[in-house]
């Protein structure tokens, strides 16, 4: 498919009436519903006693949700003094992927994060998921310089 103009998608600040198309999003790209996951998401981010930034943002073509992407900004947690930006969830509806829309969020997200003071973008994608890991790729992402452990409980 071509790549959709900029003008033809409008990039917006995720609400609570976007849970079902996210989570239906969700689903259809990665095979599990979620959405308790994303009505608790949108719940945190919603919290005007929050202090957080929102950063979670959704894509429409037509009027319609086609992608979204929803991130956080950490003033010096994990241990890392420094501001620094994450990207935990980006997904584009099947119909829609190719045309330009993840990369339209990414640019909107750089955009919003840079404005807390925010220098780097920080995510985690699974070794195998090739497509995504080619796509970070493609827009600047690099292997960070930490290691991400895991426990495994019995």
């Amino acid at each position: 498919m071509a790549k959709l103009a900029p003008e033809d998608v409008e990039i917006r600040v995720m609400r609570k009436s976007d849970v079902e198309p996210v989570a239906e999003i969700d689903y259809k790209v990665f095979g599990k519903r979620r959405p308790e996951y994303y009505e608790r998401r949108v719940a945190e981010f919603l919290d005007e006693n929050s202090g957080r930034l929102v950063t979670s943002l959704v894509a429409e073509v037509g009027g319609q949700v086609a992608g979204f992407i929803m991130g956080n900004v950490y003033l010096g947690e994990f241990g890392i003094p420094e501001t620094m930006a994450s990207i935990d969830t980006i997904g584009v509806d099947p119909d829609h992927q190719r045309q330009g829309i993840a990369g339209y969020l990414l640019e909107e997200f750089k955009t919003t994060v840079k404005k807390a003071g925010v220098d780097k973008v920080h995510t985690l994608v699974n070794w195998a998921d090739t497509d995504l890991l080619g796509f970070f790729a493609n827009v600047g992402f690099v292997a960070a310089n930490t290691l991400n452990l895991k426990l495994e409980l019995e």
